[in-house]
């Protein structure tokens, strides 16, 4: 096992045929992930303050709790403001933990950490991470565990930024099969409605189609699958080669991000694809929130690989 101990946490190293990843234990972050030596996300380096969430595994709730303020089980709940720029709790309270590294071998490991009751989240829910690699990608399973005596509210996702490779985000092609968009207000992006995609033509990648300058952070439903409940998203670059990332029924909601920044570094050099249990501000709107009864679990489970 890597001992070796940096800013992002304990360093993970994975290996598989043709793949390789490493997993940083802050945040239980895929740090990079490559084929063949190929970046299938945007990496960032061990000895870096993780740009944003790069990477990072998102519990208990996915994307944001609008000002975050919430009612559950006839209580009033408000939870720190992390995304002060828009006044809202961001990206659940996991993704600073530094997750303890139960297992590892040459291609699979296992992290945990817990949300214990606190402020605003008086809940107590056990996270284990598993991430396996093999020649098909990498898949990671997120089981989370009610260990209170009250039903909890529940959410995750993880937030990897693909990258199809050469070139620019702005040539490459997406293949998003997603036919509702939840709309948002512009300035603090606080969910309005959903609405179908064919009334805003420029959120619509049913067919893959290159990305262009549209900019988009927006959360997608109505997901076309397979017969076995499998969803997916592609990225490709102008050479053929890319990145797919697929997840199953347990993520309803995908938010896609093209990763418009002030900052030259981080300005569309991926794009972010966020399987979520649940959409924005679920635990006011309810929608698809998962209530875990004290003393139940669950689980979701995402793929990436090469294209």
């Amino acid at each position: 096992m890597n001992e070796h101990f940096s800013i992002s946490g304990q360093q993970i190293n994975l290996r598989h045929g043709s793949y390789s990843a490493v997993i940083a234990s802050v945040g239980a972050s895929l740090r990079s992930l490559t084929c063949n030596g190929r970046n299938l996300v945007v990496p960032f380096d061990a000895d870096q303050l993780r740009p944003l969430y790069r990477g990072a595994t998102l519990a208990p709730w996915p994307n944001r709790i609008v000002h975050g303020r919430y009612s559950f089980a006839g209580t009033e709940h408000q939870l720190p403001i992390n995304e002060t720029a828009r006044g809202h709790a961001l990206h659940g309270l996991v993704g600073w933990h530094n997750w303890n590294v139960e297992s590892q071998r040459e291609s699979t490991t296992t992290l945990s950490t817990a949300v214990v009751p606190q402020e605003g989240y008086p809940f107590h829910v056990a996270l284990v991470l598993v991430l396996v690699l093999d020649a098909e990608g990498l898949h990671s399973t997120l089981t989370a565990s009610n260990l209170g005596a009250q039903p909890a509210p529940y959410g995750c996702a993880p937030h990897p930024y693909l990258t199809a490779g050469v070139g620019m985000l702005d040539d490459w092609q997406l293949l998003l099969p997603a036919a509702t968009v939840l709309e948002v207000t512009p300035d603090t992006l606080v969910p309005t409605h959903t609405t179908s995609v064919d009334a805003h033509p420029q959120f619509d990648f049913r067919q893959s189609r290159k990305i262009g300058d549209v900019a988009i952070d927006h959360a997608f439903t109505d997901l076309l699958r397979t017969d076995d409940g499998v969803a997916q998203v592609r990225l490709e670059g102008p050479d053929g080669c890319g990145t797919v990332m697929s997840w199953g029924t347990s993520c309803p909601w995908v938010q896609i991000h093209t990763a418009d920044r002030p900052e030259a570094q981080n300005h569309r050099i991926g794009l972010a694809v966020e399987p979520m249990t649940c959409p924005p501000d679920a635990f006011n709107s309810h929608q698809d929130l998962i209530v875990l009864p004290a003393g139940e679990s669950h689980s979701a489970r995402w793929t990436i690989r090469s294209l």
